[in-house]
């Protein structure tokens, strides 16, 4: 019998029993397969044809605005550009990128969008003298420039419950090597196949058969998308079939461009720690701190050999791995036509160039988010933060902020192992504008915990003075700095029966004293004084007008600083003298842009008139003698003089709360030093505050304070009677009156002399 007839007779054998399971399947396929591709067709629609993802919103810091005159050293520049991921490069021709050469930096500057709009990629050169920029020009060109903006750094991201971090681009955004690079390499047949490639199954298939091991695929880039957008990564028989049906369906729906641009922006290319990088976009930015657009040949073919495994090839876990995966890509660049030869030497021989610092900032600083999402509450829920892709920018300064946390931590570490309990908060803004552009709140400033600058509530102490003064220097016919207040022992009987016996830290009263030596040298008894002739309910009224949201102590005690509140809220007051008499909201908000850069908010404050501006000055003046001979005179000791600082020290009862508030022309800065279980620290105002702020300003480059002189005019007077004098007389000073309200009697030096005479003290 021939081996045809065999087989046939065989066939017949087993067709008798297979007959029927087979006509069954058949039948089930027919009826069930169109039903189970269209609902697989449904979901793919409802997914696709309304395709969006969440997206994270990014948190910014302020631009540096540099221009001559701007306070500036080159340790603060480098901090700067560190925080913001620029990288030293001796060309500075790439974006990001900076060359220093002794004073003079040269910085390529990336385009951005802000809130003041769109930024354009620039090359500026900045000069630097005397701890300020000296000048600014055009790198390329030589013009001079009135100013150059640098692009904020990243400070924060908000994700919602996926954790992913992505920056969606059109197709066209993304360089052309990247998209075409990708093809070379993950699927060459991109443009040919209707979603699977048979060819390259097979080829696959074989290679991995020879090789006894996985190393190559067979997925197309579509495949590559459906896994990840509809399945997960099993190899079950069910999941094969699901990816090949969708791919299939995905391709009969979609053209070829909205199908790559949708797996240019998905793609997993990396993690840090729970965050996970997905797209090209935020991949450039994660690895090498610049847009995709921006990106060089070898950098691109990194970033497509990742694909493969961004966890195998991550570059700085693994930089050895990485490099030679990078390499095997650039071939395949050159082989398929998309590099030259030159190219191609010139990128295989560069470094990795990854940045050190992942792009990836979850929240740099707690404390301060804290007071941006307090803020943006007001404009948008928390759901929309999480989701829209909305670009934040802040008023935050990343030196300014570096540096604060530099002070406070090395104050509170100088005080010793019996100070480990001690806690610290601090507030930093801009003198003249209210931005906040530093907020500490917790000696470990990464302490994401409770928010001592926000929601300590603490006695404020001495630093309600300067408003017990601002009331009556408001009343200029009645009081000047020159005033000689009555500082003699204050004995008060209470609604309860209690006696109020406050004293001066000296325990001693020092008779008639001149008011801003009582400020200076912050005695107690003469503020009580004045304050009860002021009336308490016109300091009270001062500081409610602040809408401070805190309740205003209306007793007596309310004028040695009997009222608990925070040390932001204690900026909000000092805002006023520091911004020249003007109330200031204190803001950490400068505007927010949308996901395609469309501006929907600009947190812009316009000063008004400002109220009592002249009797300011004359506390400010007033201030300025703290740090120079008063209770802050370590500022002036410590060789900051040249700031003319002004400030006010605070301690509260059994010195629980150790305060000092502060500013200069450019800045304000505030500092709390305490327990939080309210126990007694045994420090004063210039061991914890003043100690922090000389720490800071030693190294923050700030302007001088300058007073106007508007409506003040300066005469000569002698304090211990408020008139007139000469000035080469004994103890003359030259004092600030508001203009018209100065002393007309004059007491001369001979007249002095006599009156020393009867005095029994010649």
């Amino acid at each position: 019998m021939s081996f045809l007839s065999t087989s046939l007779e065989t066939f017949r054998f087993v067709w008798r029993f297979a007959r029927v399971p087979f006509w069954l399947g058949l039948g089930f396929a027919a009826g069930f397969l169109p039903l189970y591709v269209q609902n697989l067709d449904a979901q793919l629609r409802s997914r696709f044809d309304d395709f969006s993802w969440d997206l994270p919103s990014r948190v910014y810091a302020r631009p540096l605005e540099l221009r001559a005159g701007t306070p500036m050293s080159a340790e603060v520049l480098l901090m700067e550009l560190d925080a913001s991921r620029y990288e030293a490069d001796a060309a500075a021709k790439l974006p990001g990128t900076y060359v220093r050469n002794g004073a003079k930096f040269v910085i390529a500057r990336r385009a951005f969008v802000d809130a003041e709009g769109a930024q354009k990629q620039r090359r500026v050169a900045v000069t630097l003298s005397g701890n300020a920029v000296a000048s600014v020009a055009d790198a390329d060109t030589g013009a001079a420039l009135e100013y150059a903006r640098l692009d904020p750094a990243r400070i924060a991201t908000l994700y919602g419950s996926e954790q992913e971090e992505r920056r969606v681009v059109k197709l066209e955004q993304l360089p052309p090597l990247l998209v075409a690079g990708l093809q070379a390499v993950e699927d060459r047949e991109f443009k040919h196949h209707h979603g699977i490639n048979t060819f390259a199954i097979v080829r696959a298939m074989l290679t991995n058969l020879f090789a006894g091991r996985m190393v190559q695929g067979g997925s197309t880039l579509t495949q590559q998308l459906v896994k990840n957008l509809f399945l997960d990564n099993s190899r079950k028989f069910a999941r094969k079939f699901n990816e090949a049906i969708i791919s299939l369906l995905i391709e009969a729906r979609y053209d070829k461009h909205r199908i790559l641009e949708t797996y240019m922006n998905e793609v997993f290319l990396g993690q840090q720690g729970g965050q996970a990088v997905h797209g090209f976009a935020a991949a450039a930015e994660f690895y090498f701190g610049r847009d995709a657009k921006d990106l060089k040949p070898a950098e691109i073919a990194l970033l497509v050999g990742m694909v493969q495994g961004p966890s195998l090839y991550d570059p700085r876990r693994s930089p050895e791995r990485a490099l030679t995966r990078r390499n095997i890509v650039l071939n395949s660049f050159y082989e398929t036509g998309l590099i030259d030869a030159d190219t191609f030497k010139s990128a295989r021989d560069e470094k990795l160039g990854v940045a050190d610092t992942p792009g990836l900032p979850r929240n740099r600083y707690p404390a301060f988010l804290d007071l941006v999402r307090q803020q943006l509450q007001h404009d948008y829920p928390d759901a929309q933060l999480q989701r829209a892709g909305l670009v934040v920018y802040t008023t935050l300064a990343p030196s300014t902020q570096a540096l604060a946390e530099q002070a406070l931590v090395k104050t509170l570490d100088g005080l010793g192992k019996k100070q480990a309990e001690t806690q610290g908060a601090m507030v930093v803004t801009g003198a003249r504008d209210g931005e906040v552009q530093a907020l500490i709140g917790a000696r470990d400033p990464a302490d994401p915990g409770f928010n001592r600058a926000l929601d300590a509530r603490r006695p404020i102490g001495s630093l309600v003075k300067p408003f017990v003064n601002l009331v009556a220097l408001a009343q200029p016919d009645k009081y000047s700095l020159a005033t000689l207040l009555d500082d003699s022992p204050v004995d008060m009987a209470m609604p309860n029966g209690s006696r109020w016996t406050p004293q001066n830290d000296d325990r001693l009263s020092h008779g008639n004293v001149p008011m801003i030596d009582v400020l200076a040298h912050s005695y107690n008894l003469a503020t009580v004084h004045l304050g009860l002739a002021l009336g308490l309910p016109k300091i009270r009224g001062l500081l409610e007008s602040f809408r401070l949201d805190a309740d205003i102590n209306p007793n007596p005690s309310l004028l040695l600083g009997a009222v608990d509140l925070s040390p932001f809220q204690v900026a909000q007051l000092y805002q006023y003298f520091a911004a020249d008499g003007h109330a200031l909201p204190l803001r950490a908000l400068r505007g927010v842009v949308d996901a395609q850069g469309k501006a929907l908010a600009r947190y812009g404050v316009k000063p008004g008139a400002g109220n009592y501006i002249q009797p300011a000055r004359l506390v400010t003046f007033a201030m300025q003698d703290v740090t120079e001979h008063g209770t802050a005179h370590a500022i002036s000791d410590q060789g900051l003089g040249n700031l003319h600082a002004a400030g006010k020290t605070g301690t509260s009862d059994s010195q629980r709360d150790a305060w000092f508030a502060g500013f200069t022309g450019s800045h304000l800065a505030v500092i709390w030093v305490g327990r939080d279980d309210n126990k007694v620290t045994g420090l004063w105002s210039w061991s914890g505050g003043v100690a922090t702020w000389v720490a800071l300003f030693k190294k923050l480059p700030s302007a001088p304070l300058d007073i106007p002189l508007d409506g003040i005019d300066m005469v000569t007077v002698n304090p211990q009677s408020g008139q007139r004098t000469e000035a080469h007389c004994a103890g003359a000073r030259q004092l600030p009156f508001m203009s018209g309200f100065a002393p007309t009697e004059t007491d001369g030096c001979v007249l002095q002399e006599i009156k020393s005479i009867f005095s029994g003290n010649p």
